[in-house]
């Protein structure tokens, strides 16, 4: 029996804004995740600065944190099996110029800077970046 996994997913500004939450959801579902966790939140500096850490020193880190905290995210916690590859491959590469058709972001990104949505690229970040914005008792399961 394969190991099931938590990880975490932010549907970022731009996608809250397009209202794209909802076919981002059905997305993973679709592929057999399924949400243990999931707010409605605007992240703050001090918030953005923490989960964006380990781009503290690169260029790009204050535009990263401007746009984090330019409007409502939804946060959600995915279960399932391989469920970091599943969600990253669903999400599709992070620039959307590159992204496959049928990716999250080849089908409604256009921009590198904006692209829609975050997941955990580790077992070790996922679960990091899970206790940034949950607590155990915001997690079914």
């Amino acid at each position: 029996m394969t190991e099931r996994q938590r990880t975490l997913v932010l549907v970022k500004p731009d996608g809250v804004k397009r209202r794209l939450v909802g076919e981002i959801i059905s997305r993973f579902e679709s592929r057999g995740l399924e949400l243990v966790g999931l707010k409605v939140l605007q992240i703050d500096e001090e918030l953005a600065k923490r989960h964006y850490a380990a781009h503290a020193d690169k260029t790009f880190f204050p535009g990263l944190v401007e746009f984090i905290t330019s409007g409502p995210v939804v946060a959600m916690v995915v279960e399932g099996p391989f469920v970091i590859d599943v969600v990253r491959q669903s999400m599709g590469s992070t620039d959307p110029l590159k992204a496959f058709p049928g990716t999250i972001r080849g089908d409604f990104g256009v921009d590198i800077g904006e692209n829609l949505v975050h997941g955990s690229d580790s077992v070790e970040a996922a679960i990091h970046e899970i206790s940034i914005f949950f607590k155990p008792t915001e997690l079914t399961g």
